[in-house]
C-alpha cells in the first residue's frame, strides 16, 4: 500500500556538520541545513562540488554523524539512537545505490539481488521468489544468469536498483546514478526511479549534476556553501521556461 505523501520521510533542523582536520581549523561542510522530504517523493539534490551533497546523504542514511541540529528519519530522531540502533535503522529503512554499481563480480545478477535477503535471514525459497519479482520490476529477469561483466552499464545499474529493492527500503539514496551512463540509458534509469517512487511509495533521493535527470523529479534542492540556497519543483521550472 502506497503511503500518503502528506507524511514526512525526512526532516532536518539547523543541521551542522564539521570535520576536524589535523593541524588546521574545522572544515564547515553543512552550516544550518533545513530540509523536508515527504514519503514517496522523488527528489534531486544538486550543487557544485564541495557544497555538501554527499555529506548530507551520508548523514541521512546514518553513515555519518552530525555536529549539531536535528535529523528525523521516518519519525525517528537520530540523536536519540545508539550505534546499534542506527545500524538497525539503516538496514530496515534505507538502501544506497552507487555510481559504480558496486555489484559482486563473481555473482550473477540474480545472486546479487538475492544475497541481501539471505543476509537478513529470509529463506532461500522466499528470496528466490522476491529476487525474481525485483528483477522483473527493473525489466532485467531475462539477464538473471549473467555476471556483471556480461552486462551493459545500464543493465548493471538496473541490477543495483533491484538489489536496493531487495532491502525493502522506505528510502533509496542514489549517488550520481547516471554518472557512468550515456544520456539515453541514464534517462531510462531516472524513469525507473520515478516509477518506483510514485508506484511503490518509496522515497527516492538522487545526488546529481545532471539537470535533465533532475528535471524529472518532484523537487530539486540546490546546495551551496553548506546551506539550502534554492528549491525548485518541476512545475515551477516548466512555468519559468514558458516565460522565456
Amino acid at each position: 500500500m502506497v503511503k500518503s505523501k502528506t507524511e514526512l520521510a525526512i526532516k532536518t533542523e539547523n543541521l551542522v556538520k564539521n570535520f576536524e582536520v589535523q593541524g588546521s581549523d574545522s572544515v564547515h561542510v553543512l552550516t544550518g541545513m533545513n530540509l523536508e522530504i515527504k514519503r514517496g517523493e522523488f527528489v534531486a539534490i544538486m550543487g557544485p562540488s564541495g557544497s555538501g551533497k554527499s555529506t548530507l546523504v551520508n548523514i541521512l542514511s546514518t553513515l555519518e554523524t552530525i555536529t549539531s541540529g536535528k535529523v528525523n528519519i521516518n519519525g525517528v530522531l537520530l540523536k536519540d539512537l545508539t550505534t546499534e540502533e542506527l545500524l538497525t535503522l539503516r538496514r530496515s529503512h534505507s538502501a544506497i545505490i552507487f555510481q559504480n554499481f558496486a555489484l559482486i563480480d563473481y555473482l550473477t545478477a540474480f545472486e546479487n539481488v538475492k544475497l541481501p535477503m539471505i543476509v537478513r535471514g529470509i529463506s532461500h525459497q522466499e528470496a528466490d521468489v522476491k529476487a525474481t519479482e525485483f528483477l522483473e520490476t527493473v525489466n532485467l529477469y531475462a539477464r538473471k544468469d549473467h555476471l556483471p561483466e556480461e552486462l551493459s552499464g545500464g543493465e548493471q545499474q538496473r541490477v543495483a536498483i533491484a538489489r536496493a529493492l531487495a532491502h525493502e527500503p522506505k528510502i533509496i539514496y542514489a549517488d550520481e546514478p547516471t554518472g557512468n551512463l550515456d544520456v539515453v540509458t541514464g534517462m531510462k534509469i531516472i524513469q525507473l526511479f520515478k516509477d518506483i517512487s510514485h508506484n511503490m511509495g518509496i522515497t527516492v533521493i538522487i545526488v546529481t549534476h545532471d539537470h535533465n535527470a533532475a528535471s524529472e523529479t518532484d523537487r530539486i534542492y540546490i546546495l551551496q556553501e553548506g546551506k539550502m540556497r534554492e528549491e525548485k519543483s518541476k512545475k515551477s521550472m516548466k512555468r519559468s521556461s514558458k516565460k522565456r
